[in-house]
């Protein structure tokens, strides 16, 4: 099967990597491990974590776009409030960690709505539950790469003159034999303030399975007692001596634990609860009180932190465990959580209907560590970081632009954690071209950045932006008859001028911010 550009892994990225090769007239191919496209926002069920900017500029328009369509969606609902339809900003959930919580569901319808008019126009191809196994690769060419199918094990061989790695843990890399890094560089390799003076790269971030709970006071919610519960109930954390499974989580700035509470208000001087942190559903914003809320549960109590998904030789085990402490986290809420009236245990059921799964778990865990290319530009510390800049840095082949703290969650060999201002940043083409390879190209949280500033560059809105020039650097590439390297260095300012035009935004304008 010969393409023009075979995009490996339907992630968040990916989607976006095979619409914008397919708006540019190339012939595309996309396969995905699971029956959903979408990664963070479908599988994952993670609400879009964005800055403070981002009702205006901040982020690429198709992003800024996809906003809107989602909150044209709950606007257009036959049972939404009035006072919704008529607003042009709020938030599905009423959540506080986003500004635009919705469902998985409806992601992926519109994610969907964005790909049908390809794959009718036949331009797009998609595989699903499809993974990448082997590859022929020669003189740093990729010729080709197998894929099979999960479901019946047959085999294809793609070819194509782009490869595009848009799995959510890096997984063609390996395949294709590029040099990538995971978990944690030394302080010698990056020159990073706050990385280690050893190095490990088993030392990662945790993964999360999401699971999708309702408020539902009178119904049959409880589940039977998971056998792991009690040795997750009871797990010692690394932070100010405390056991997992409580209404404490860390404090980055002073090591500490510190409280939270289920609901909002719950706790004196905690008007935030952690229901309300990830909700997509609140039934104030219906019509019909019967509504019930739903929150996507995805808190330090479910960050899995024993172990690793990849390069790993337990890490089948590992999935399957980080899911059974999400599933002990279900029973705790349901049974034992402390309440603030003195009792334990709140009435809240699973929902599989939201996630499109049989336990009401998502499809896929929530990926925050990625294995990274080896680029030609690696990103650092020190590039985004307020502690080394007096002003905002910015990058002369910058292809996107994004914000969030450098924020490293407990990870799995360490168990250490870390929440660090950054200026807002701007994406380096360079770090999206590998050192050897010819026609591979990072479209996920795979771009040569480190274990630390991964955590910045791991967002929604920073991924969308990389997928979709994933997929136009390809294109171009093609067009003109170029390499990947002749772009970076003879025609950046060209591709620059095609992204613009794609209404990519590639600088932060700080007169209209405070930073």
């Amino acid at each position: 099967m010969k393409f023009d550009i075979a995009v490996i892994g339907g992630s968040l990225g990916g989607v976006q990597a095979a619409i914008s090769a397919a708006k540019k007239g190339k012939k595309v191919y996309m396969c995905e491990e699971t029956d959903w496209v979408g990664g963070q926002l479908t599988t994952q069920a993670v609400p879009p974590d964005e800055h403070k900017w981002i009702e205006e500029f901040g982020a690429a328009g198709s992003y800024l776009k996809y906003r809107q369509d989602v909150r044209d969606h709950y606007r257009n609902l036959p049972n939404i409030s009035d006072e919704i339809k008529n607003k042009d900003r709020f938030c599905p959930g009423n959540s506080w960690v986003s500004r635009i919580a919705h469902e998985p569901k409806v992601a992926l319808k519109i994610l969907n709505s964005y790909l049908e008019p390809f794959i009718q126009n036949g331009n797009l191809i998609i595989d699903y539950h499809t993974v990448p196994v082997d590859s022929v690769v020669v003189n740093d060419v990729i010729q080709s790469v197998t894929v099979k199918s999960t479901k019946n094990h047959e085999t294809k061989v793609i070819e194509a003159d782009y490869f595009l790695d848009a799995t959510d843990c890096g997984d063609l890399l390996p395949i294709v034999h590029a040099e990538y890094r995971t978990g944690a560089e030394s302080k010698e390799e990056t020159g990073e303030l706050h990385a280690p003076e050893v190095g490990n790269p088993h030392d990662m971030q945790p993964i999360t399975w999401v699971v999708a709970l309702e408020l539902n006071p009178e119904g049959d919610y409880k589940i039977p007692k998971p056998e792991k519960y009690e040795y997750f109930k009871n797990l010692d954390v690394s932070y100010d001596d405390n056991k997992l499974f409580s209404w404490y989580a860390p404090e980055a700035e002073t090591q500490k634990k510190v409280l939270f509470s289920m609901f909002d208000n719950e706790v004196p001087g905690k008007p935030l609860g952690l229901w309300s942190y990830r909700r997509i559903i609140d039934t104030k914003n219906y019509k019909d009180p019967s509504v019930k809320e739903v929150s996507l549960i995805n808190i330090p109590q479910n960050d899995f932190s024993l172990g690793n998904i990849y390069d790993d030789k337990d890490a089948e085990e590992n999935k399957r465990l980080a899911k059974e402490q999400t599933m002990c986290l279900v029973y705790w809420l349901q049974n034992d959580a402390p309440r603030a009236d003195g009792g334990f245990g709140y009435p809240v059921g699973l929902r599989p209907d939201i996630m499109g799964t049989e336990d009401g778990i998502a499809k896929a865990p929530y990926i925050r560590e990625s294995r990274r290319i080896v680029a030609k530009k690696t990103i650092c510390e020190q590039d985004v970081s307020k502690k080394f800049n007096k002003t905002p840095p910015t990058v002369k082949d910058s292809v996107g632009v994004g914000h969030y703290a450098i924020d490293i969650h407990l990870t799995t060999k360490t168990h250490s954690f870390l929440y660090d201002a950054t200026y807002p940043f701007e994406i380096p083409l360079s770090a999206m071209i590998p050192v050897r390879l010819k026609n591979l190209i990072p479209a996920c949280k795979n771009i040569g950045c480190t274990h630390l500033t991964n955590g910045c560059y791991r967002l929604h809105p920073v991924e969308w932006n990389v997928g979709e020039v994933a997929g136009l650097l390809a294109a171009y590439a093609l067009d003109c008859k170029v390499s990947l390297e002749e772009i970076l260095e003879n025609r950046m300012e060209d591709f620059q001028q095609v992204l613009v035009k794609e209404g990519i935004q590639l600088h932060w304008d700080y007169t209209k911010m405070e930073v």
